[in-house]
């Protein structure tokens, strides 16, 4: 069995995906790249279960917000291969306004928990998630507490007030 490398896992990514798979780049030698919602259970499917590849352990899922991105939520799994010891990380960017994805509890247990603090932090909606509630806030929290929609500071905090400073 050949050894498995940043170079032969996207080569295989690309042979298999072409096109739907973009911006491959190597930020300190994790090997990071972006596909679509729509492949994204093929494309985590194939790393997993090829066994050339071998990527079997769902380290992670989350999301990051970017809200002057056209597409504003970027969704991040990070795979590990213990054999090879290498890591991949996947990211999925989708609408800010629709944050919806397919779910990888088809995959990985293991996914479920980490797709409910995904929904609960950013509110990303996994498609298809067995059982998809809140897991760190109350049910009745109207909000996701990682988005970037509101102000870092109080603007009615009054020790921040320029008159109180001679200002």
């Amino acid at each position: 069995m050949a050894e498995v490398t940043n170079q032969t896992v996207i080569e295989s990514l690309s042979a298999k995906f072409g096109d739907k798979v973009t911006n491959v780049n190597e930020p300190y030698g994790l090997l990071t790249f972006e596909t679509t919602k729509d492949v994204i259970i093929e494309v985590l499917r194939f790393l997993k279960e090829n066994d050339a590849r071998g990527f079997s352990f769902l380290t992670d899922i989350t999301a990051v917000h970017y809200p002057e991105k056209k597409h504003g939520i970027a969704v991040v799994y990070h795979l590990h291969n213990m054999v090879s010891r290498i890591r991949v990380r996947v990211k999925v960017f989708i609408d800010e306004q629709h944050p919806t994805i397919p779910t990888a509890t088809v995959l990985w247990n293991g996914a479920n928990w980490m797709e409910r603090e995904t929904y609960d932090l950013f509110g990303v909606k996994f498609e298809g998630h067995p059982d998809l509630r809140r897991i760190l806030n109350m049910d009745d929290l109207g909000v996701h507490p990682m988005l970037k929609q509101y102000p870092l500071e109080d603007p009615n905090r009054v020790d921040k007030k320029d008159e109180y400073f001679g200002r």
